[in-house]
Parts: C-alpha cells; sequence; structure tokens
C-alpha cells in the first residue's frame, strides 16, 4: 500500500506527562483517515508533530518517502480545532492574508477564494468583518483557508463542531471531494457516526499509546463477534446480575415502547452464549435478541475499556 505518511515510534513529553509513548501509524494516499481517542490521549500532539508546530523527543515523521522538513508544510494545510480569525479584519482580506502565506500570488488566491466563497454560500460575506460572522460561517471561511493552496495532505481538529447538521453535511461532502481529487485527509474527532460515514481507515489512540488502527471496514469485522442487542423487562440490578462476569454491556441503554429496555452486550466467550441467554431469560422478561455488527462507538468504548 501506498503510503503518503508514516509515523514511526513517535514519543514527546512535556514536564511530568508523557503525552506520545511510541507512537506508529501509516496513513494510506488518498484516504480519509480518522484520528480517534478520549480528551487529552495525545491526538492534538500528534498533530502538532506532524505539522512540526512541536518537535518529537524521539521517533519520525516520514512525508512522501522522506524525512518532513519546514519546507513540506506548503504541501499541508491544517485547521486547528481552536479557530484563529482575526476579528476586526474583513473576511476576503483575511482569507488573501492565509491564502499568501502558503504561496499563492494575489490573482490566483482571489480567484480560488471566490470560487470556494460562492461554493460554500458565503459570497456576500467577502466585504464584512469576522467579527460579525457566526461561529459555523467563521468555520466555513477557515476551512477554505485551509485547502485553497490544494495540499496534497488536510488535517482537520473537530471540522464539524459548531456546524448545524445541513452544514456538517455540506463539510462531509467538500472533504470526500477533496479526497476524490487526490488529497489524503487526517481528521481528529469525538464523533463516531461521522467516522463511519467517511473515513476508510482509523488510529485510536488512547493513554498516549496507539491501541488500534487498520480499516474500518477490517475493524468491524473483526470486532462484530457476539455483540447482541437485548429488549427485556427488568430492573438494572437483576439484568446485570444475570449477565455477571460474562458479558459486557456496550454504551448506554435505551427505554422502549412498553416499558421494556434494550441494552447491547458483549460476550467475550463464545461458550458463554447460551448460559447468559439462560440467565437472564430466567431472571428478565426477555423480548427479543438480535446479534449485530458493532458500531465504531461501540468499538471505541470497548478499546478504551480495555476489552476489545
Amino acid at each position: 500500500m501506498d503510503n503518503i505518511l508514516s509515523i514511526q515510534n513517535v514519543t514527546k513529553s512535556y514536564t511530568g506527562h508523557k503525552a506520545l509513548d511510541n507512537v506508529s501509524l501509516e496513513v494510506p494516499r488518498g484516504s480519509v483517515y480518522g484520528l480517534l481517542g478520549p480528551n487529552g490521549a495525545g491526538k492534538t500532539t500528534l498533530i502538532r508533530v506532524i505539522n512540526r508546530i512541536t518537535i518529537a523527543d524521539s521517533g519520525s515523521v516520514i512525508l512522501d518517502g522522506h524525512q518532513i522538513t519546514s519546507d513540506d508544510i506548503f504541501h499541508i494545510g491544517y485547521m486547528p480545532e481552536e479557530r484563529g480569525l482575526y476579528k476586526k479584519m474583513r473576511v476576503g482580506e483575511q482569507a488573501m492574508f492565509f491564502a499568501r502565506l502558503k504561496g499563492l500570488d494575489a490573482r490566483e488566491a482571489e480567484r480560488r477564494l471566490r470560487s470556494w466563497f460562492e461554493r460554500l454560500g458565503i459570497a456576500d460575506w467577502w466585504s464584512r468583518k469576522v467579527e460579525d460572522l457566526s461561529k459555523g460561517m467563521a468555520q466555513k471561511v477557515q476551512f477554505i483557508s485551509t485547502v485553497v493552496h490544494e495540499p496534497k495532505l488536510l488535517i482537520f481538529d473537530e471540522p464539524f463542531s459548531g456546524f448545524d447538521p445541513i452544514n456538517a453535511n455540506v463539510l462531509k461532502e467538500e472533504i470526500l471531494g477533496l479526497r476524490d481529487r487526490g488529497a489524503t485527509i487526517i481528521f481528529s474527532t469525538h464523533n463516531m457516526a461521522s467516522v463511519e460515514e467517511i473515513c476508510d481507515h482509523i488510529t485510536l489512540i488512547n493513554k498516549s499509546r496507539n491501541i488500534l488502527s487498520g480499516s474500518v471496514e477490517q475493524i468491524r469485522r473483526e470486532a462484530g463477534g457476539n455483540t447482541f442487542e437485548l429488549t427485556y423487562r427488568s430492573d438494572y440490578d437483576t439484568f446485570t446480575s444475570a449477565i455477571g462476569n460474562l458479558a459486557e454491556i456496550i454504551g448506554e441503554s435505551r427505554g422502549v415502547v412498553g416499558g421494556y429496555t434494550a441494552t447491547k452486550i458483549h460476550i467475550a466467550n463464545d461458550s458463554d452464549i447460551r448460559e447468559v441467554i439462560r440467565r437472564i431469560n430466567e431472571s428478565c422478561e426477555l423480548r427479543s435478541l438480535s446479534e449485530m455488527m458493532p458500531s465504531m462507538n461501540d468499538i471505541f468504548i470497548r478499546a478504551v475499556n480495555g476489552t476489545l
């Protein structure tokens, strides 16, 4: 597989804290790559290392077959979670400033920017001040400023934060379009639904280490065994007592019509499935049982809890 980015044994420590602990991963060219993990896991530190904002204590960052250098930053677009627009500047002026920083001449920068502004429905805001923008519109400006120089690697940190569902979908379509036109996308997110919709591959970082990497399809298939959704009527303590330590409850239970509860569980051992069902059936009013493919959210929870 042709990888555009290779992270090899990267470690980064701050005073009293190891932010990255021997992290390695491979980002395939032309993919949408999800970088997942709980708050404080090390995702943002890794992104900063890739962008050379922070230098790793050890390890290598290989871009397109060579050790990354300061000049490579012109081939990377980065939209941080903390948006950085100058409020007193006019919107078009701000976007032009960022485009020129990325090496575009004034004429080409304006041509590309006006095309993107039209595309994302903010053309009328070119001469308005940044401080007049809503949060979602400001993020559109930042998104455009990130992609306008057509870099081969794009990195988005929580790109859908602050968007309503309609505009979030517009952004997802644009990200997929950028991939289809040859860009490689890395994005860090807590939104597991977005991961399932647009990611080809993922890495899950927890407690500064890479604990899971692979294609989304492969990971879901390998994690898919013995995950069930049950609908039952009983109090929670009776249900948890019935399954004991033979099964793990995944995520939050929810109430359904008729006073029933729907709960997802994972049973680690094939040999325990019949016993778990027998116990639940004897202790609770079991209405339905179905085996299911786990969602990325289920996999995330199990991986972080160490039960995957």
